[in-house]
């Protein structure tokens, strides 16, 4: 017999009536029926049983009174020695031997316990990591499947689509002509306006204006011809206008819904949100309201002439709006979800800024798509200049702005903003170029003469939206928390 701790021939054998004794024997017999031959040292047993209070084979709850002792031939032990005498000193190692026996069937039990939680927990990551791949899979087909429907039939290869026709109406495709007619004849031997803002002027722009916190989440702000009134709203579906010579809030717009861009139409306030509308509030009462799109509307665009409004969205269409109506005028689909968008400055072109890192190029007329320029990620921001050959824009996180050219096709220079840049806006004499981001904002000034890039000013004012003042003098800006800054020169 050997002890089931230690491994060794027990000088004081018992055996535990949990996992040694059959619980079923007549309590008065003197023969014992052992159902599984479990021994244990009788010291070792019990030491066992006063650190852990149970049986070291079952776990079950065990006390020294639990336990029976087996009558057996005993070997009569010598008397004890002093530890000055080897005896002494191998008794001392024996009883070393004995604690570092019963620590080692401990720790045994416990490797083995811990393996099958460990193997338990594995299983359990395994099955969620399946459950949130397939969870995953089915919402991207629901999306797909959405997006199919919202935009019709007959899409394919995800090519670009009319769904309201060929072509914008003949009055609007009149007014498109002849503001490209007008503005391109004009453009390149427009001077620049009387008291229009310096580079000298701009490296010294500071902060003169901080309003209370307005709209938290903010993303855009626009300011009106006047210079004087900034439109702007948060995540908590309200919107206002804020006086910027008053320095307060003048009037408030009851949206509904998360708002996600402003554009002012003459002194009429246009406002995209999250569930895909799009209302035109005037004197603070709301007068229209457009639900073209499946998801939420990303960007609104207003073109040159006025007469016409666009909007993008999630669900890979933009949509035209004729605003003498108003009525919407056109819904064209393409092959990836929309996230920002801005006419050329002539009106002829309209382009849209895409998550699969596409900037395409339509024509505005009739919707066909003109060209797409690649960028390494999702479409950020993108601003067209008015010298109408440039076109500003940031990619998602990237902490860069390209400038392409229309012209060539290409990319001809990369600005490097060193943070993440979230918003641009050139002013109207394509010599500025403001990019925001919740870091702060930059303004790069290009000189003409010397075609040279220079950097005039670098704040650490955060902004997720930005607008020009008038005549360049200030410039607007909103952050997350939906406070206005406004930074002039000093």
């Amino acid at each position: 017999m050997l002890c089931a701790i230690s491994g060794e021939a027990p000088q004081l054998p018992v055996v535990s009536t949990k996992s040694g004794i059959s619980p079923f024997f007549p309590i008065l017999t003197t023969t014992l029926t052992l159902t599984q031959g479990n021994i244990f040292e009788k010291r070792l047993i019990e030491a066992y049983i006063s650190e852990n209070g149970k049986d070291p084979i079952t776990n079950e709850e065990l006390s020294t009174d639990e336990l029976v002792e087996l009558k057996t031939a005993r070997t009569v032990k010598p008397r004890p020695p002093t530890l000055t005498s080897i005896p002494s000193l191998l008794a001392v190692f024996q009883n070393e031997w004995d604690a570092l026996a019963l620590e080692t069937f401990t720790l045994r039990q416990h490797l083995t316990q811990t393996r099958q939680e460990l193997s338990h927990a594995l299983y359990e990551n395994d099955a969620a990591k399946r459950v949130i791949a397939r969870l995953s899979k089915e919402r991207d087909e629901a999306r797909g499947t959405l997006s199919n429907i919202s935009v019709g039939r007959g899409a394919s290869n995800g090519d670009a689509m009319q769904l309201d026709g060929q072509e914008l109406s003949p009055a609007l495709v009149a007014k498109v002509e002849a503001t490209q007619e007008k503005l391109s004849k004009t453009r390149r031997k427009r001077p620049l306006p009387d008291d229009w803002v310096t580079p000298d002027a701009i490296e010294t722009f500071a902060p003169t204006e901080k309003s209370n916190v307005l709209y938290p989440g903010a993303r855009s702000i626009a300011v009106d011809a006047s210079g004087d009134k900034a439109l702007f709203g948060g995540s908590d579906g309200a919107a206002g206008v804020y006086s910027l010579s008053q320095k307060k809030l003048m009037q408030e717009l009851t949206v509904g819904d998360p708002v996600t861009d402003a554009v002012w139409v003459g002194d009429t306030a246009v406002i995209a949100t999250s569930a895909g509308k799009v209302k035109s509030f005037e004197g603070g009462t709301e007068i229209f309201s457009f639900s073209a799109h499946a998801g939420a509307v990303t960007a609104l665009a207003l073109h040159p002439s006025g007469d016409i409004l666009a909007s993008v969205g999630i669900d890979k269409t933009y949509v035209f709006y004729d605003l003498s109506g108003p009525t919407k005028g056109l819904q064209v689909s393409t092959n990836s979800a929309l996230t920002t968008a801005q006419f050329h400055p002539d009106g002829h072109l309209f382009a849209a800024g895409g998550m699969d890192g596409q900037i395409k190029v339509f024509d505005v007329k009739n919707g066909a798509n003109a060209a797409n320029f690649d960028e390494a990620g999702p479409i950020q921001a993108l601003h067209f200049s008015e010298n109408g050959t440039w076109l500003a824009v940031a990619v998602k996180e990237s902490t860069s702005v390209s400038i392409w050219d229309l012209r060539k096709s290409a990319q001809v220079k990369l600005l490097e903003i060193r943070d993440p840049v979230v918003n641009l806006r050139w002013d109207y004499t394509g010599q500025f170029l403001a990019a925001a981001g919740p870091a702060g904002l930059t303004i790069q000034y290009y000189q003409k003469a010397s075609k040279m890039w220079s950097e005039p000013l670098r704040t650490a004012v955060p902004a997720a939206g930005l607008d020009w003042g008038s005549k360049a003098q200030s410039l607007v800006t909103v952050n997350d928390n939906g406070v206005v800054t406004v930074l002039e020169a000093r």
